[in-house]
């Protein structure tokens, strides 16, 4: 990607997804914001204005989710896409979908991925929705 570096919030209490999704799109002209928790997560989110944000559903202080709802509230950062990640799926066998966040917060993030996370698919759709 061309041009300015694009910035990227990873929210994520688990390092090792920090450090997975850095190395998966390296090479990609971005810059990375990091944080443990959801409420790191929102005062960052309004404090740097991030071109996209990677978002864990299950943090500790604050959860996806309601970080996701808050999100919503601010014009600053309504318009972020935000990518969902989980392993509830995985570990309860129960599936989310983009369609059923939209019926619970009012509006579907922009894409949503089960873990463990491939690479070449955040990397498809972290590119896809920069370019949108």
């Amino acid at each position: 990607m061309p041009g300015e570096a694009r910035k990227i919030l990873i929210a994520d209490d688990e390092p090792d997804i920090h450090e997975f999704i850095h190395v998966a799109l390296e090479g990609a002209n971005m810059t990375f914001i990091d944080a443990g928790d959801g409420e790191d997560a929102l005062t960052m989110a309004r404090a740097e204005t991030p071109d996209l944000i990677i978002l864990d559903v299950q943090m500790p202080k604050r959860d996806g989710f309601s970080v996701f709802a808050e999100l919503q509230k601010q014009e600053s950062t309504r318009d972020i896409p935000v990518i969902m990640l989980t392993g509830v799926g995985e570990r309860t066998g129960f599936k989310f979908k983009s369609e059923d966040m939209g019926e619970y917060l009012g509006k579907e993030p922009a894409a949503y991925v089960e873990k463990p996370v491939d690479a070449d698919k955040i990397l498809k759709i972290v590119a896809s929705l920069l370019q949108a």
